[in-house]
């Protein structure tokens, strides 16, 4: 059985390997490609896709895996040959259940539909987006329709990102949190509002970017094994433990959008570089889902990134960068500025108070559009309303309403919700590694985070998607996914900063 399980594990590396090179034809379409080169792209990362369906749903590889399934049932049930056993089969039947056909228009239809979101949303103009996303939309329902019969038609897309994770699981969750942060958003609404009119002034781009530099390169980026570029919409990709690029995007207006977005994806990328190597080439290369990704993410762009010991140890050096902006401006105020709560139409420099409210809000419009309750026609009017009826706010255009978030464009349909759950998550592993590392708050004030990202590695990077995200945050905290946490630091935080 060995010398089959060595085989197989061959094979697999084979499929992956495909599967890595279509996602570098994926990261090279959002930073380097010409807006010309989208049609062929398409037909590109679609060959290569076709590729790794057919090797993944060959009668061949179907009668292997169905062996080794049963030889996994007698090894340690957290072995990593038994969980990567479990890991291919998910990838099998996922495949399997999906046509050839499926796939190829898929890969065709959203390489072209990036490049017009890129084109709609630069022209503020959702008509030139629609007729994309109305394809997109009735190609992710027949998507969760190879897997009827289902609870919803939403849980197919959502397992994709949050594995074995149901839409009326996140509804609950979201049911639980939403009364409690509009509560302490009311209740923030009633105290006088903190100055942040410093972060709106002219800030050299070249300089804001140094300082991103600066600040992941202590979290331990390694840039031996990463790069950052700048794209429309900031995101990571991982290739190999060995190769994990992110981009951000500036705003030379606007200081958090560079700074904030360069942590977030150093977040994510931190996970990718301490995946176990002996992972690569396989489906546990991968974080445990995208809600454990976005953990990782948020905890180093906001739990880190905006606390005060950060600041302590960095506020120097962005006034020493920037002393006609914010030489006059002190640590506190400054502190409070950049934790400002106010709604506000764009989701990536949403506030920690009113950020999830912005993700209920997709989550409500794509189990509409999967539903077919509403019509993607309809859907700038959907959301400016909800908007207003969230934020009471209502965007003056497509580009800073419906068009911001790339995710639809790729087809990402289930991403979402997995942002508000990676909050929650990341509150209750800062909790837990609060209570084994009682003096974080000083390393940090001195500029020290080996043995944050340490012990990230060891609880969470190393195990790649060994484990199941539920069982994994299990593993670590002692519960499974809970808002509790999550609501304690908002309201601990934000009742200091407003006085509460």
């Amino acid at each position: 059985m060995e010398k089959k399980l060595a085989k197989f594990k061959q094979t697999v590396a084979e499929i992956f390997d495909i599967y890595a090179a279509a996602m570098v034809l994926e990261w090279d379409q959002q930073v380097n490609m010409p807006p010309g080169g989208a049609e062929q792209r398409g037909n590109q990362i679609a060959t290569l896709q076709g590729l790794v369906h057919s090797k993944t749903t060959s009668k061949k590889f179907g009668k292997r895996l169905e062996k080794l399934s049963k030889y996994a049932e007698e090894l340690d049930p957290d072995s990593d040959d038994a969980r990567l056993i479990q890991n291919v089969q998910k990838f099998y039947d996922t495949h399997a259940k999906v046509t050839p056909e499926y796939t190829a228009k898929f890969y065709k239809t959203v390489a072209l539909a990036y490049s017009a979101w890129e084109e709609a949303r630069a022209e503020s103009d959702f008509g030139k987006f629609q007729p994309y996303l109305e394809e997109i939309v009735d190609l992710r329902r027949q998507y969760a329709e190879f897997f009827a019969p289902y609870e919803h038609v939403y849980d197919p897309l959502l397992d994709v990102y949050e594995p074995d994770m149901k839409t009326a699981e996140v509804q609950a969750i979201f049911d639980q949190l939403r009364p409690q942060q509009v509560k302490l958003i009311k209740a923030i609404a009633d105290r006088p509002q903190v100055d942040s009119t410093f972060l709106h002034l002219d800030y050299d781009e070249q300089k804001q970017w140094d300082f991103g530099v600066e600040i992941i390169t202590k979290y331990g980026y390694d840039w031996k094994r990463g790069r950052q570029d700048k794209s429309a919409h900031p995101f990571t990709t991982g290739f190999s433990v060995n190769d994990v690029r992110i981009t951000t995007r500036v705003d030379k207006n606007y200081i958090p959008t560079a700074l904030f977005g360069t942590l977030h994806e150093c977040g994510h990328a931190l996970y990718g570089m301490g995946t176990n190597p002996a992972f690569e080439r396989t489906p546990m290369m991968d974080g445990a889902s995208m809600a454990v990704h976005e953990s990782q993410s948020r905890t180093y762009e906001n739990l880190v990134g905006r606390s005060m010991p950060f600041w302590e140890h960095f506020y120097p050096r962005l006034q020493e960068l920037f002393p006609s902006q914010l030489g006059n401006v002190d640590l506190g105020t400054f502190y409070k500025g950049i934790n400002y709560v106010e709604p506000s139409l764009i989701r990536v420099e949403a506030d920690e108070a009113t950020y999830n409210l912005h993700i209920m809000l997709r989550l409500e419009l794509e189990i509409a559009l999967m539903e077919g309750s509403l019509a993607v026609k309809d859907l700038p009017a959907a959301w400016n309303s909800r908007m207003e009826e969230y934020f009471g706010l209502t965007p003056p255009n497509d580009a800073q309403g419906v068009l911001q978030d790339v995710h639809w464009s790729c087809g990402y349909f289930g991403y979402f919700p997995t942002y508000a759950l990676g909050n929650l998550i990341s509150a209750q592993l800062w909790e837990k590694l609060s209570q084994e590392m009682p003096d974080i708050d000083d390393q940090m004030r001195r500029g020290e985070f080996a043995n944050l990202t340490e012990w990230m590695r060891s609880n969470i990077h190393v195990h790649g998607k060994k484990y199941k995200p539920q069982e994994l945050v299990q593993r670590v905290t002692g519960s499974k996914i809970d808002p509790a946490p999550y609501l304690r630091y908002l309201t601990t935080k934000y009742s200091e900063i407003y006085g509460l």
